[in-house]
């Protein structure tokens, strides 16, 4: 009968599709590019599935964050380890053969909504772009504390262990941060 209280295949391929986007998100706020985001989501994903999965379904949530963390933590550590090495080599050659191109960088808001006018979509896409720009420039431990309180909609106590600090600290965190991001916003004229 234990078993049956286990996640099964289906309930953790439900759980790792229902949390991709939401990870993911949350990784390129932390690492700031899409293809080290995706890097971490997949590893945070391959071992929540290797390590976990005969957990409870209800433990899935709490220990896909607390792997994310960890993941993210560790590109975090080895981005800074390899910028100070390529900032040291970097002054060994010259810097006159740069081949990136701007428009590169350009991407298309392919989450806009469908419906509504073309004013609202832009407004809308405006207000979403403004709001990601300012939980982007959060400090990390406030970042992380929004987007688990308030994305994943976990509670204070998961959240705490999640994030691997009691839960005066994750009060601390996200009343820190929605300060910041309801002044960042004030300041840019959104009012939500």
């Amino acid at each position: 009968m234990k078993d049956s209280q286990l996640a099964s295949r289906v309930e953790l391929s439900t759980f790792l599709e229902g949390v991709e986007k939401r990870a993911f998100k949350q990784a390129v706020y932390a690492l700031r590019t899409d293809e080290a985001a995706l890097d971490a989501v997949q590893d945070a994903m391959l071992k929540l599935s290797v390590s976990y999965a005969d957990r409870p379904p209800a433990e899935l949530p709490l220990l896909f964050q607390r792997i994310l963390q960890n993941v993210i933590y560790d590109a975090l550590r080895r981005q800074k380890v390899r910028n100070a090495w390529t900032t040291l080599l970097s002054s060994f050659t010259s810097g006159a053969d740069d081949d990136s191109d701007p428009l590169d960088t350009l991407t298309a808001d392919s989450d806009a909504a469908h419906a509504g006018t073309p004013h609202a979509q832009f407004e809308r896409a405006r207000m979403m772009a403004a709001i990601e720009r300012e939980i982007a420039r959060l400090p990390n431990r406030q970042r992380e504390a929004f987007l688990l309180r308030y994305w994943e909609e976990m509670d204070i106590s998961e959240t705490a262990a999640a994030m691997g600090c009691s839960e005066g600290s994750v009060k601390t965190h996200c009343s820190r941060a929605t300060q910041t991001l309801a002044a960042a916003l004030k300041a840019k004229g959104i009012v939500l």
